[in-house]
């Protein structure tokens, strides 16, 4: 393995395929496209959830929860579950949902016609516009809820695929790749912290879909369930992340929503696939659904 201090990048780039790797990127590729035949599979509710739990995999299973809690039987679903770790999102068939091969992606088949979405940030847009929830009307709180919403969306490369990935999953530690990310995680959890400081939620006191995209990523951080960094990270400096972090947490569809397609941690904590509500009560019967093992 070359040091990285000793790297002098060539003139072009060339894919090494048997360089070093670590098991979160050992299916990584240079182009698009899918790698093997698989169609996947279709339940008998109209929305179709592909995907797996991680914190984008959270943000569209706890919406979908909360809209269920509010009695939104139209958001009823099915959550299969896609084994990144095992290339099933370079499958025929979740290719043609989502060519970008990411999870989650979502296809909507209550009308007619089919659609499908996928970024998870498109996804929240789509279910909260499609049964009017979490999603302020009055333009100035829409707009400060799509602000907070893609701010998430574009720090998440930074948190997750810098510092996550240098911390936590690179074979090599990199001092000059963990200091760079560090300092904008720090730096990110300080403008959450200061909007927060005085905010029950991230738009004002309406809780939406922005809070339910930053909290799977930020809320996960603060409460030690990404990349085992708190102390490293000193999380204990950001007081109001750790409130808001907690007060979400408690919420009930939230606690459903995060075990969703969830294949790591406490076994009490996995529900690998979603199709009906009773799965959930399973789960406490140590009885859970067995398609997909």
């Amino acid at each position: 393995m070359t040091n990285s201090s000793d790297y002098v990048p060539p003139k072009v780039w060339t894919w090494d395929k048997g360089g070093a790797a670590s098991p979160v990127t050992s299916h990584n590729r240079p182009v698009a496209g899918a790698t093997h035949v698989k169609e996947l599979p279709v339940g008998r509710h109209p929305l179709q959830l592909y995907s797996l739990g991680t914190p984008n995999g959270q943000k569209v299973t706890i919406l979908l929860e909360e809209l269920l809690e509010l009695g939104y039987a139209g958001a009823e679903y099915d959550a299969w579950l896609i084994r990144i770790n095992e290339g099933g999102q370079f499958g025929t068939g979740f290719v043609d949902v989502n060519p970008n091969s990411k999870i989650p992606a979502l296809v909507d088949r209550s009308d007619a016609e089919t659609i499908r979405v996928f970024e998870s940030g498109a996804i929240l847009m789509y279910l909260a516009e499609k049964f009017g929830a979490f999603l302020p009307q009055e333009a100035s709180q829409r707009a400060e809820c799509l602000s907070w919403l893609f701010w998430q969306m574009g720090s998440a490369p930074y948190l997750g695929g810098g510092f996550g990935h240098f911390y936590a999953y690179a074979p090599v530690k990199i001092k000059y790749a963990i200091d760079r990310f560090t300092m904008e995680t720090k730096r990110l959890l300080d403008v959450l912290d200061r909007r927060l400081a005085d905010n029950t939620f991230v738009v004002g006191t309406e809780y939406t879909i922005a809070d339910m995209a930053i909290w799977p990523w930020y809320g996960g951080l603060i409460q030690g369930r990404l990349y085992d960094a708190t102390e490293f990270l000193s999380v204990r400096d950001y007081q109001h992340v750790r409130r808001w972090a907690d007060t979400i947490g408690e919420r009930s569809a939230v606690i459903r929503g995060r075990i969703v397609n969830r294949t790591s941690g406490e076994l009490s904590e996995q529900l690998h696939e979603r199709h009906s509500a009773t799965d959930f009560d399973l789960m406490t019967q140590d009885k859970r659904p067995a398609r997909g093992e």
